[in-house]
């Protein structure tokens, strides 16, 4: 288990970063040495060209300090903030050269972030009121997820789990590879014990019938003991409405109750009313539109 959680998600984001300017700028930026003097300084502005939620400013100042220490930003509106067409995000200033060869790396990551934040305010707005969470998932961008899911945060959203490093999660096909889910859920406690781990264990169930099976398990093996329960978060994997109210009656807050699939926008406030604590939403990070923002000389 990753014991410094914080320090591994920086050293990814460096790393994020440095992929970023070998990509765009690999043995340099020939357009701007060839027109602007090495010794020009310049200022540049970010300007808000679409309403959202602003994300990525404090990933801009990494990244401007990454390609030239000698970039310097102020910061205007911070991340996470609701912003409005013509508004100032930061100023930077310094060699242009290297403002230049900054600006699409900076507007990539802006504007893709901001477009996951503005998107899980939205899908946040809708459960107002009621005690569900909205998640998100791992159908992030390969190589971005950290920063997506730094985004939804800034956006009222919460995170699943960083990767297969932080949860055990069983889903379908573990538990048809195991044998069934009882299998499944006695298989992960017995690894957790084996490797010395603690890791939080959520199972994904796909009927009725599987509900009943961890309840009469867990009566019979772990009932009147004052332990933790050994498995935290029951998923309900594509149920209906209809199938998610009764689901909530059976556990009747015995688990953590999560519902995903196949959850929309227009269904997520009904899904949430059933009582359940956590919806989880890919559509936070892979169905996106991005933000329209700007980076302007001035």
């Amino acid at each position: 288990m990753i014991e410094d959680l914080q320090l591994y998600q920086d050293q990814l984001i460096d790393q994020i970063i440095q992929l970023a300017i070998l990509e765009d700028i690999g043995d340099g930026d020939h357009t701007s040495r060839a027109t602007i003097p090495a010794a020009h300084h310049g200022r540049m502005k970010l300007i808000v060209k679409q309403e959202g939620i602003l994300a990525g400013v404090h990933l801009a100042e990494r990244i401007f300090a990454a390609v030239d220490s000698q970039l310097k930003m102020k910061i205007r509106i911070e991340d996470g903030t609701p912003v409005h067409v013509g508004d100032i995000a930061f100023t930077v200033s310094g060699p242009t050269q290297s403002l230049l060869q900054a600006e699409r790396l900076v507007l990539n990551f802006m504007q893709r972030l901001s477009g996951v934040a503005t998107q899980t305010s939205k899908y946040v707005e809708l459960v107002h009121g009621l005690k569900t969470k909205v998640l998100d998932t791992r159908k992030t961008t390969p190589g971005m997820r950290v920063l997506e899911k730094q985004a939804v945060v800034l956006g009222g959203g919460a995170n699943h789990r960083l990767g297969l490093f932080d949860m055990i999660l069983i889903k379908d096909n573990h538990v048809d590879f195991a044998g069934g889910v009882i299998q499944a859920i006695e298989q992960a406690l017995a690894y957790l014990k084996e490797t010395g781990r603690s890791l939080p264990i959520e199972v994904e169930v796909r009927t009725m019938a599987d509900i009943h099976a961890i309840l009469a398990w867990e009566n019979e093996h772990h009932s009147g003991t004052e332990a933790p329960r050994p498995i935290q978060r029951i998923m309900l994997d594509n149920f209906s409405i209809r199938d998610t109210k009764k689901a909530v009656e059976l556990i009747n807050g015995r688990y953590e109750i999560e519902s995903s699939g196949g959850i929309t926008y227009e269904t997520l406030r009904d899904y949430a009313e059933c009582g359940v604590d956590v919806i989880s939403v890919g559509a936070l990070t892979h169905q996106i539109k991005s933000l329209d923002l700007s980076l302007k000389a001035y």
